[in-house]
């Protein structure tokens, strides 16, 4: 059982940086999660530095403890983890690192182990997806961001921080019957910037859209839509308003503050989550590095989810042992 140092009786400041003070070890024994950084940055259009995002979060992540009193559950009572390090990534060469990325996830996917991805810009989601295409086939997406990721270009290329759902879809990788869009909002090129995530088959609830159905309605169409499909979560730090994530590379105002952040990861416990990737966190811009914090609690409650399913599924089994004795 792999769990965090006890930060009671060992000082936060001390030993290397790792995601919670999880051990870090390349290893899916004996565990149910890891997280991973991808630190491939190379791919934007705007600020570049988000490959300092998954040591900036985990430099944050040393406050957090295991027991998470919001979803009233000890974390490592219930499932082991480890900070299984960064992916190898080839700087400037996108292509190279899909693969490279996609290769590393395989083993970890093999083992059903869940990966907690830390970025690195939006591009990477696409070498992601291959891999857990590969293993569960078209997979749901679960996408929450200020944009929808889905133009065919960007400065003639095809493939960028911009770009990565439009490839997803061509390559198959989505399935976008069960996929869905949250968050969208801010200026656009043209209303085909709206359009197309839907007519690429994306259900998108767009941030205006959102404030008018509320949290809990949100929650329930996210459900609805994704079902029981194997789902991967994908979660741009630019869905926050920027006075409570600032540190990112394409910050859009009018997004939800920082507990709405939250409670949008929390409301995801029931479906069939795989894997999560969190993307674009910049410390260069991350005044009074407010971002990593709250990077650091999404990635905390994504574990809390893991733990949770696991309890949901020991208890059933009890109450399926208790059923047969009568």
């Amino acid at each position: 059982m792999y769990k965090p140092k006890d930060s009671s009786t060992s000082p936060r400041y001390t030993g290397v940086r790792t995601f919670m003070r999880l051990e870090q070890v390349q290893t899916t024994e004996d565990v149910d999660f890891v997280v991973a950084g991808n630190p491939f940055d190379t791919a934007v259009s705007n600020r570049i530095g988000a490959r300092g995002g998954p040591q900036h979060i985990r430099n944050s992540s040393i406050l957090l403890r295991p027991y998470n009193p919001d979803q009233g559950i000890n974390i490592f009572d219930f499932c082991s983890g480890v900070d299984y390090g960064d992916f190898e990534i080839v700087p400037q060469n996108i292509h190279r690192s899909y693969d490279i990325v996609a290769e590393q996830l395989a083993p970890i996917l093999e083992k059903e182990v869940v990966p907690i991805i830390l970025g690195g810009d939006h591009s990477i989601s696409l070498g992601h997806l291959r891999a857990f295409a590969k293993k569960y086939g078209p997979i749901a997406l679960v996408h929450f961001d200020s944009h929808s990721d889905t133009w065919d270009n960007y400065f003639g290329e095809k493939y960028m921080h911009g770009t990565p759902f439009r490839r997803a879809v061509e390559e198959g990788l989505i399935d976008t019957s069960h996929s869905i869009q949250v968050g969208l909002r801010g200026p656009l090129y043209g209303p085909e910037d709206l359009t197309d995530p839907v007519e690429l088959g994306f259900q998108t609830i767009p941030m205006r859209k959102v404030r008018h159905l509320g949290q809990q309605e949100v929650m329930r169409q996210i459900h609805e839509r994704a079902g029981n499909k194997p789902v991967f979560v994908s979660y741009d730090i630019d869905f926050v308003d920027p006075a409570f994530a600032p540190g990112t590379g394409t910050p859009e105002v009018g997004g939800p503050d920082s507990f709405e952040a939250l409670e949008y990861i929390r409301g995801l416990h029931g479906l069939n989550i795989k894997g999560f990737d969190l993307v674009e966190v910049l410390p260069a811009y991350d005044s009074g590095e407010i971002t990593a914090a709250l990077a650091s609690a999404a990635a905390y409650e994504m574990i809390t989810l893991i733990a949770m399913r696991k309890r949901d599924r020991l208890q059933a089994k009890q109450n399926e042992r208790l059923q047969s004795n009568f």
